[in-house]
């Protein structure tokens, strides 16, 4: 079961990609069809609203776009902020949900940026698999995520969730 220690792992996995992800590395492209850098710092941000949202039991406008900003930190750090006192306070949004969302992305942000994920903690990644594994329906992949992808042979939890996510998982 996803704790509150790993959703604190994962954002500040993700806030150490974010930091790295400026000047001409915003207009790099990512594992995402059509995003770039810039566009997949401008997810998360959203995301993170998002998720503070749907833990404070609002309706979600899926369809509004992610506000654009040249740093994320700061709107990411008080949105996450603001995440995790909902979680302390009893939301029942899922966290293995939270991990997922922090997961795949962590793991496009950091193949675009061109670093591994070897290093980040597995057990987020893992508790994100456990819940897409048990949620992700082809209904609900369609739109958002391509088709499950093959991991290849000692790919770590990150890569093998991003590749369930639809990604291709190419390991040197």
């Amino acid at each position: 079961m996803t704790s509150r220690t790993q959703i604190d792992t994962g954002i500040s996995q993700v806030t150490t990609l974010l930091s790295a992800a400026t000047g001409d590395a915003r207009a790099s492209a990512t594992p995402c069809d059509e995003w770039t850098v810039a566009d997949l710092t401008d997810h998360l941000v959203h995301t993170a609203g998002q998720l503070v949202t749907m833990a404070r039991g609002e309706e979600i406008a899926w369809s509004t776009s992610p506000q654009s900003v040249e740093d994320p930190i700061p709107l990411w750090t008080e949105r996450t902020g603001e995440l995790l006192a909902v979680i302390d306070a009893g939301s029942p949004l899922p966290l293995g949900m939270v991990a997922a969302e922090l997961s795949v992305h962590a793991w496009d942000l950091a193949t675009a940026l061109g670093q591994s994920t070897d290093e980040f903690d597995q057990a987020v990644a893992e508790e994100g698999m456990e819940f897409m594994s048990a949620n992700l329906t082809e209904e609900r992949r369609a739109g958002a995520f391509d088709p499950e992808q093959q991991a290849p042979e000692g790919a770590n939890a990150y890569e093998r969730l991003a590749a369930f996510a639809g990604r291709t998982i190419e390991r040197s």
